[in-house]
């Protein structure tokens, strides 16, 4: 296979990356530096970065659902929970796809397969996130239009977000909301700018895999057709 889908495949990072890794002459096979991009190796062949030695894994795909009041990260300095905390120890090597703030719930998904990490995270690919958000107050159509034609959140940052009400009295709306963006903390963001404070905010789809048959803090290996599905989908995104 090629050098820098081996080096994807162990998790370390996307092909890009490991692409970038190889121009930056930092990979070496069988004690030789190369700069080959193009470059081909086999299961017997010996690879390093930086000198330390690089192996293929099996990927592993996982859906996780999140409990608010937990950190989407492997540490924190400020010794919060993490959502490592409700996972086993053989699953810490898995790496979260995209981020979900503290005080929101829902789904994660949790993998070792680099290139998968950044199809899934690219902003030039676009891919479809749905949430639940609840937010104080009653939200009017005007608005949501507003939304959809974006919002400057930061300087030099607009946001995005279709919506859709589900239901609305005068002291609540609960909504659903896709993003095709990835920016921090955007939902809650954009509801502050129109005057709107989020109460609940929770994921429950990621491109084609949901929350379906789980309950927070609970996680379930994501089936081989699943990922055979997911890139199909991903395929038609990149045209």
């Amino acid at each position: 296979m090629r050098l820098n889908k081996y080096i994807a495949a162990s998790g370390i990072c996307s092909r890009r990356k490991a692409d970038e890794l190889i121009d930056q002459g930092v990979v070496s096979v069988n004690g030789k530096k190369i700069k080959e991009l193009g470059f081909k190796v086999s299961e017997k062949d010996k690879v390093f970065i930086n000198n330390e030695p690089v192996r293929p894994k099996k990927h592993e795909y996982y859906r996780f659902y999140k409990p608010a009041g937990y950190i989407t990260s492997a540490d924190d300095e400020k010794d919060r929970k993490i959502i490592y905390d409700l996972l086993p120890p053989d699953m810490h090597n898995l790496k979260p796809v995209g981020r979900l703030d503290k005080d929101s719930s829902g789904l994660i998904i949790l993998t070792n397969d680099g290139d998968l990490i950044n199809e899934l995270t690219h902003p030039s690919i676009k891919v479809p996130k749905v949430y639940i958000v609840n937010v104080n107050g009653k939200v009017h159509l005007h608005q949501l239009e507003k939304m959809a034609k974006g919002i400057e959140i930061e300087k030099g940052k607009t946001a995005y977000a279709e919506c859709q009400i589900i239901e609305s009295t005068n002291k609540n709306t609960v909504l659903q909301i896709v993003l095709y963006q990835g920016l921090n903390r955007q939902i809650r963001k954009m509801f502050e700018f129109l005057g709107f404070e989020v109460t609940s905010l929770k994921r429950i789809q990621h491109a084609t895999i949901d929350l379906e048959g789980l309950k927070k803090g609970q996680f379930k290996p994501i089936k081989p057709q699943q990922i055979k599905e997911l890139r199909n989908f991903l395929s038609k995104l990149k045209g």
